[in-house]
């Protein structure tokens, strides 16, 4: 009888265990379908918020000095100009225009800062600020920028060293420059001789913007035809309206030590936006 007893015993406690087996596979199952619904909810945010709202981008090389680093991380506004085909990751859209680019206000102004398509490899993506406007003449004489043949003002700030193209420091001149409307923002000028600083007249077409480097002297933007030109509006990406991080060359990547001294913590969260009139 106790033999019996014995063996229900041992039958039960591997049911028991069988059970338990079978219960702990099925949790198991659960919290890998409960991760796996939470990563795809979890990119599928991001893309939306991603094509939508802001995107992020960040600087590799000088051309926007001293407005932007190398280094620096920004969020672009998608909403800012409305939406194109290049407003949509993968090349998920295909139409022509802008749509939901609101009302005249919401269009490009003069002194953006914007991230665009390059016209002549739209899979390249270029960041400059917004000088011409469609019908306006521009031109560069002896390093002075004119726009529909007056001549903007620019008031020196101090000599700067910067690092080159060549990895080498060479001084540059800072100026406070005023653009049309009283939009003032910063620029760099290694001086007024560059193979840049005497070109011919533009008059920018229709429907399209002349682009510019705030580092003038190291900068390919409109002013190269043959590699940026005149810039469609269905090209622009979005305006740049924040740094949410940046960091320096400091830092190396194996060592993890130098990262916390790289970050540049006095440029997080500063707005890139120029310093505009009120109500303007």
């Amino acid at each position: 009888m106790q033999e019996d007893t014995n063996d229900a015993e041992t039958i039960l406690s591997a049911q028991k265990s069988k059970t338990a087996k079978k219960s702990a596979k099925i949790n198991e199952k659960e919290e890998i379908s409960e991760l796996a619904k939470t990563v795809i909810i979890a990119l599928l945010l991001a893309l939306v918020i991603r094509t939508f709202l802001y995107e992020p981008f960040n600087i590799p090389s000088g051309s926007m000095l001293p407005t932007l680093k190398v280094g620096d991380y920004l969020f672009v506004s998608k909403t800012a100009y409305g939406y194109s085909r290049h407003s949509f990751p993968f090349g998920m859209a295909s139409f022509d225009g802008r749509v939901m680019d609101g009302v005249e206000s919401n269009k490009p102004k003069r002194g953006d800062v914007a991230v665009f398509k390059l016209p002549t490899n739209t899979s390249v993506d270029y960041i400059k600020r917004i000088v011409g406007l469609p019908g306006e003449r521009v031109q560069v004489i002896a390093g002075r920028l004119y726009i529909d043949g007056e001549r903007v003002e620019r008031e020196v700030v101090g000599l700067h060293q910067e690092v080159g193209s060549n990895y080498r420091n060479h001084t540059v001149t800072e100026y406070l420059e005023t653009l049309p409307g009283g939009i003032v923002h910063r620029i760099y000028e290694v001086s007024d001789n560059e193979n840049l600083d005497n070109t011919k007249e533009y008059i920018v077409p229709e429907g399209h913007y002349f682009m510019m480097g705030d580092n003038r002297d190291n900068s390919q933007d409109s002013r190269v035809q043959s590699l940026v030109g005149y810039v469609p509006y269905e090209n622009f990406v979005g305006r740049a309206d924040i740094l949410f991080f940046s960091i320096d060359d400091k830092a190396k990547l194996f060592l993890p030590w130098t990262w916390f001294k790289a970050v540049r913590f006095n440029r997080i969260f500063d707005k890139i936006s120029p310093v505009r009139p009120e109500g303007t």
